[in-house]
């Protein structure tokens, strides 16, 4: 507030503080004690209540809503209150409340202003629509946006409500839909927000705001008419049918909630509000949503696995292949200096290529790509070594190969530098061998794509240092990754769990079933791509020395199949070919006759090998707990997330029938369906 402003302070319960100044505006400000983040938990409303009371006592010319923490706005409800619900009735009862609230701002006779920093998501942008006005700062931070279908719900506060009659049912729709949150002046361009400026001159413009009062945005002539009735159900037919093709309701109800809303009542009226409350209550204790809400909480954990600073700024990557490539890619697009080494310039050639393409594609602004670029160079001569933090070796999966490299890298780099190797399945024991400071080496595994594969799995051995572990863990957080600590075993944890889905998938194709036939088994689990497109996806050169390693010389089937086609160079997506053909990066596949010779345990004979590996992992500690487990088999995988990883779906179908229908497979199939031991201690 202005400094000769005469402003009067009332407290106005533990979270929120309302200041009166001398124009009469009131400043209300929400600080959440305890905590580094404003969310809106039940006291938090409820003091909220208690502020807008003492607020009518005042005679107020305007009432603006601000938050007092530094880095954003509102991030949400609390969502750990959603997994203590017991049923339908406790969460309807919490929406209500919250819903009431908030509407007394709507309500109130002056206007009513948000100010937005940072972020304002989830609930804490609904709290900004029942406000008049709304302000965002241009600080290049602020991210709004409704995600609550990300969590197997949607908005409940009267978001549902409130969007489409501000900006319209199309792009209220598509935010609601994909949980995607908008830039400043992305939310300005829709109407969202009412004006973006500097930071230092959000409260100046909100004086103008109070002062000129400008009309309320209103969405465009052609959403307004949509909104008829008679027009809304030939929209919601439409949607629907895009929202078939990203997921099924069966596993996530949540999007057909969302259209279903706006089809029977339009964003109008007080029934709206009541059904939105109804609605998102019974979505509250659905298995997706109680499951998409421990994936979040996981996903936060792995994040705050990063204790310590990683001390790493310049990073050297030996092997421009795709995954060398597109590892200092990354790099060099989370703002790190890169050299890429390899034999010849015509090999790194290809991945400067890729990583412009990177840079356009996710920086987007010129001026952010040339700066990516050029922190992003070609080292033929490996000179970079020596000035590294990190030496990232990402070369042929050999061991001999890779050892010999180490024994020309380890005597020219710096004393205090990281030996990280990108290996899939080669254990850290091995590959430390014959190095002076077998401590520095720690296990790197990225995935493939690596620009949007969020894990990376930091594998230690009975070597490594932990400090250096540590620095590693934070190095995931550097690149906007999620790290999962994995000790040193052959596939680590994601490649050994994958590998038992992607073995049966491939003997199943040997006995003859369709391979659409087997993805489309898995996509009906929930998986988000079958596991022979997946096996195309990550190269079937990196599947076939995945699967190499693992088997150890049994016969395994579907091996002869990935053989002579990665000595025929069909490589899958990367190479145009695989078991698919690939166009443009895009997989062909042919529609599978009716039943495509799929047998009746088709789904079983995918997936049970899959959980039973994930137990065998569990058992000899690859990983520390189960949760972590999960953590990596959804994040490395992609596993069904509405399933809440390979262990929780174990546990949701019972122990029991899991173990008792291994065996059933195992007299059928034979020994590799046999249950493991740690299916005792589950």
């Amino acid at each position: 507030m202005d400094n000769d402003a005469a402003a009067r302070t009332a407290a106005a319960g533990s979270h929120w503080t309302l200041a009166v100044d001398g124009d009469h505006v009131g400043w209300l400000t929400l600080d959440k004690l305890g905590a580094s983040t404003n969310t809106l938990s039940r006291p938090v409303l409820e003091d909220l209540g208690r502020a807008l009371d003492e607020a009518a006592r005042q005679p107020l010319r305007a009432l603006v809503v601000r938050s007092g923490k530094k880095n954003g706005f509102i991030a949400g409800a609390d969502i750990q209150e959603f997994t203590a619900l017991t049923d339908d009735r406790e969460g309807y009862d919490l929406v209500r409340a919250g819903q009431a609230i908030i509407g007394r701002i709507e309500a109130l006779p002056i206007p009513t202003i948000a100010l937005i920093h940072g972020f304002a998501l989830g609930g804490g942008l609904e709290l900004a629509l029942a406000c008049r006005y709304r302000i965002a700062a241009d600080d290049g931070k602020v991210s709004i946006g409704l995600p609550e279908v990300q969590l197997g719900i949607h908005p409940g506060f009267g978001g549902t409500v409130r969007t489409p009659r501000l900006i319209g049912a199309r792009r209220a729709l598509d935010m609601m839909l994909t949980g995607r949150a908008l830039k400043a002046d992305e939310a300005l361009a829709v109407g969202l927000v009412d004006s973006v400026v500097a930071p230092a001159t959000l409260e100046t413009e909100a004086r103008r705001f109070i002062h000129n009062r400008p009309a309320r945005h209103r969405p465009p002539l052609v959403d307004r008419l949509l909104a008829f009735r008679p027009l809304r159900g030939f929209v919601a037919e439409g949607i629907l049918k895009t929202v078939a093709r990203r997921a099924r309701a069966d596993q996530y109800p949540a999007p057909y909630a969302i259209v279903e809303l706006w089809r029977r009542h339009g964003a109008h009226g007080e029934r709206a509000y009541e059904a939105e409350a109804r609605s998102v209550a019974a979505l509250f204790v659905s298995p997706t949503a109680r499951n998409l809400i421990r994936v979040f909480f996981l996903q936060n954990r792995l994040k705050a696995l990063a204790t310590v600073p990683s001390g790493i700024r310049r990073v050297h990557v030996v092997g421009a292949g795709v995954m060398g490539g597109d590892i200092a890619a990354w790099c060099a697009v989370r703002g790190l200096d890169v050299t890429l080494q390899d034999r010849e310039q015509r090999f790194i050639d290809p991945a400067l290529e890729r990583a412009r393409t990177t840079f356009a594609k996710r920086l987007k602004d010129p001026a952010l790509v040339a700066a990516a670029s050029q922190r992003l160079r070609a080292d033929l001569a490996g000179d970079g070594v020596a000035t590294a933090d990190l030496v990232i070796e990402a070369i042929v999966e050999k061991a001999e190969a890779k050892q010999a490299l180490y024994a020309t890298l380890e005597p020219r780099m710096q004393a205090g530098a990281v030996l990280a190797t990108n290996t899939s399945s080669i254990m850290l024991e091995t590959l430390a061998r014959g190095l002076s400071s077998p401590g520095r080496l720690v296990g790197l595994h990225f995935f493939n794509p690596v620009a949007r594969m969020p894990l990376i799995e930091v594998i230690h051995g009975p070597s490594s240092d932990p400090a250096v572990v540590a620095r590693l863990l934070a190095f995931a957080k550097q690149l906007d990754k999620l790290p999962v600590p994995c000790r040193s075993a052959p596939g680590f944890l994601v490649n050994r769990v994958l590998f038992a889905y992607l073995r049966e998938a491939l003997r199943l194709a040997a006995e003859g079933v369709a391979k659409e036939t087997i993805d489309e088994a898995a996509l009906a689990f929930g998986m988000p791509q079958g596991p022979v497109e997946l096996a195309d996806t990550v190269g079937l050169d990196v599947a076939l020395s995945v699967a190499e390693v693992l088997s150890a010389g049994r016969d395994d089937g579907g091996l002869d199949a990935l053989r002579a086609l990665v000595t025929a160079g069909k490589l899958g997506r990367k190479s145009g070919q695989g078991f698919y053909p690939w166009v443009d990066g895009k997989v062909v596949k042919a529609v599978p006759a009716a039943g495509g010779g799929a047998p009746a345990d088709l789904g079983d004979r995918l997936i049970l090998p899959l959980l039973n590996e994930a137990v065998a992992c569990l058992r000899e500690e690859v990983v520390s707990d189960p949760d972590l487990l999960d953590a990596g088999v959804i994040f490395g995988t992609g596993f069904a997330p509405f399933r809440g990883g390979p262990l929780t779906y174990a546990r949701t179908r019972g122990i029991a029938e899991v173990v008792a229908r291994l065996g059933e497979l195992a007299a059928v199939h034979g020994e590799r369906f046999t249950p493991d031991a740690g299916w005792q201690e589950m």
